[in-house]
Order: structure tokens, then C-alpha cells, then sequence
């Protein structure tokens, strides 16, 4: 199911917030087939509905999960997440650490000061005194992202 014209403005701001539907044509539902009010590439929309068929029409997980486009374990995932958070439990959550978890305020001005009182030093350099002064093994492209962020930042 393309987008047509006036659909793809709707479905980048789908795509900025994170609810866009990669599977689309996956919906077979006849509900997201009229292409009037539902939207097959709205992923709230069809996981919504999808919960709302098994709670209200009393349709079995299997036929709505596979109606809808999804599996068994992403119907009871966005069940528990509706039920404990609302609608705003279906939008799916980046996956990964959030943020420079291992790089803490003291560890960054670790770093800083070594390279301020050195400015030679090699990036494996401050990761190996990073390991030594606090014990944390960091990869090497965090470091190096990290210190671009700094050179970045007026003074």
C-alpha cells in the first residue's frame, strides 16, 4: 500500500515521532483496508485497535495479532504497556542505554584534564586511564564523540 500524495506528509510525522508502521501492507484488517479513517501506517493506531478487537469484539490474540500485522508477544507487550500507561504505553521506546551512561560528570572531567594538561594524548591513551582511575573499560568512538562535543561548545 504506497502512500499517496497527501498521505506522505502524514506518514513523515509518523516517521519524526517514532510511529510509523514499517510494515503496512503486514495490516489485512478489513478496517485499515478502506483507507478512509484508518491508517494501516499508523503504528498506535493498529496496535490500539488490535487491543481493542480481543478486549471489546472478544476476538482471539492469534487471528487479531496476525489481522493487524503483529505477533502474539507484541500483542501482550502493548497490552501491559496499555494497561499501565495508557495510550502513550503503545509508542515504542528507543532501545539501548540512554545517553553517555558509562561517561559520568567525574569520569568527562577526568578526561578534560588529561587532555588540558596534556593535549597529545592519543585517544587509547585516556581510555587506558580512564580503565585505570575508575575501573571502566569505554569504547573509543565514545570518547572521541565526546571531546568533538567539547571543541564544539563555545568558550
Amino acid at each position: 500500500m504506497p502512500p499517496s500524495g497527501r498521505n506522505t506528509a502524514k506518514i513523515q510525522i509518523l516517521r519524526r515521532q517514532g510511529v510509523l508502521n514499517r510494515h503496512p501492507q503486514a495490516v489485512t484488517d478489513p478496517l485499515f483496508q478502506t483507507g478512509d479513517f484508518f491508517d494501516a501506517h499508523d503504528l498506535l493506531q493498529v496496535k490500539y485497535e488490535m487491543l481493542r478487537r480481543v478486549d471489546v469484539d472478544q476476538s482471539l490474540v492469534t487471528e487479531a495479532a496476525a489481522a493487524f500485522g503483529l505477533s502474539r508477544p507484541a500483542f501482550y507487550h502493548a497490552q501491559h504497556a496499555f494497561a499501565q500507561q495508557g495510550l502513550a504505553g503503545l509508542i515504542p521506546r528507543k532501545r539501548g542505554p540512554r545517553g553517555a551512561h558509562k561517561l559520568t560528570p567525574a569520569v568527562l572531567d577526568f578526561v578534560l584534564q588529561q587532555r588540558a594538561a596534556s593535549p597529545s594524548l592519543t585517544i587509547g591513551e585516556l581510555m587506558k586511564g580512564v580503565q585505570r582511575e575508575f575501573g571502566l573499560v569505554v569504547h573509543r568512538r565514545t570518547l572521541e564523540r565526546h571531546l568533538v562535543r567539547q571543541e564544539k561548545k563555545p568558550r
